[in-house]
């Protein structure tokens, strides 16, 4: 097992000061779902607890991540002239080149901002928090624009029906400054699962070779090029055994107990996984928070989009404790816990 753990409890921490979301106009409900492939409402809401799901018509993800970043900088009182720094999460960019922060800089001149593009799949929101939070020790950097946008649609099985009622597209967003309060980071990957989700690029190949076919050397199996493949018992499996991990990890980093926790932002991938991971972990779910039923597995973007509808709702209040927990492709999983100021 390949190991990253960084974070601890310091004086260093992370304020969010402003959020943003975008989706998609296209609005799928489980029983659209079932005009394409042998399911039901009831068989997905079980199972899942999904009732709907937004979807692309075919618009970029750098789109969907410019209009959810301005977003964010409109609340957080900034212009983009302020940003020093753009991390943006996503599977599903455009291009191999350039990346999608750099195109998102251009298009919504961010023109001081420098730009780094991250893919840890689900938990690529609470990498980059973790990013972030090291980067504002650097005295020249003061606002963080993170951008997680996924547009899944486009490399989902439309013929597999376990798979395809489950992911949704979005953008969201959050401006990051420095804070003197409390911090834990928990990090970890388990490599030896990378077969349990995937999709592939284009295969490798050139005029001059020998027309080899790289899938012949991996062990991934099943799958077709570009589309999404999963494991969903594997997965499963590690993802309730996992959260607790890294919950109790980041609450010891940060100096406070299990029971302090005023919210936990689950990636919302399926609701027996956050029911589960509450049973273990003795902590009732009534401090987990649950969008699921509006947008299904949006994969990095569903953390932030529960923060977004936190802020905007003024349910979070000053001085509560917030874990954030992502797990999924790589295999990889983390959390960090901070104070909402």
């Amino acid at each position: 097992m390949q190991t990253y753990n960084k974070g601890g409890n310091s004086l260093s921490s992370i304020f969010i000061k402003g959020t943003g979301v975008y989706l998609p106009e296209l609005v799928i409900s489980n029983d659209d779902f079932s005009k394409i492939v042998e399911t039901s409402d009831e068989w997905i809401t079980t199972r899942t607890g999904i009732k709907q799901r937004y979807l692309s018509k075919g618009e970029p993800t750098w789109s969907m991540s410019s209009k959810s970043g301005m977003s964010a900088i409109k609340n957080s009182g900034l212009s983009p002239s302020d940003i020093d720094l753009i991390i943006h999460t996503s599977v599903t960019p455009d291009y191999y080149t350039p990346s999608m922060s750099c195109v998102v800089q251009g298009k919504i001149g961010a023109v001081n901002a420098a730009c780094i593009d991250i893919n840890v799949a689900c938990a690529g929101f609470v990498y980059a928090l973790d990013m972030a939070k090291h980067y504002l020790l650097n005295p020249d950097i003061k606002n963080i624009l993170i951008i997680s946008t996924e547009n899944l649609s486009k490399i989902v099985d439309y013929t597999d029906r376990s798979t395809c009622v489950l992911f949704g597209d979005a953008s969201a967003s959050c401006v990051v400054n420095k804070s003197d309060s409390f911090y834990g980071g928990c990090f970890k990957t388990e490599g030896e699962g990378a077969k349990h989700i995937f999709a592939r690029v284009h295969p490798s190949g050139n005029v001059f070779s020998e027309g080899i076919d790289p899938r012949d050397s991996d062990d991934f199996g099943a799958g077709n090029d570009n589309i999404m493949y999963m494991d969903g018992k594997e997965v499963y499996k590690f993802a309730i055994r996992v959260i607790p991990i890294a919950i109790k990890d980041a609450c010891k980093k940060a100096g406070i107990l299990l029971a302090d926790l005023d919210y936990i932002i689950c990636h919302q991938a399926n609701i027996r996984i956050i029911e589960t991971a509450s049973s273990n972990l003795g902590i009732s779910m009534d401090k987990f928070y649950i969008n699921l039923d509006k947008y299904g597995n949006t994969s990095s973007a569903s953390i932030p989009l529960c923060i977004d509808e936190l802020n905007k709702s003024g349910t979070l209040k000053k001085g509560d404790k917030v874990c954030a927990v992502g797990f999924g492709a790589g295999l990889t999983y983390g959390a960090v816990v901070f104070e909402w100021k």
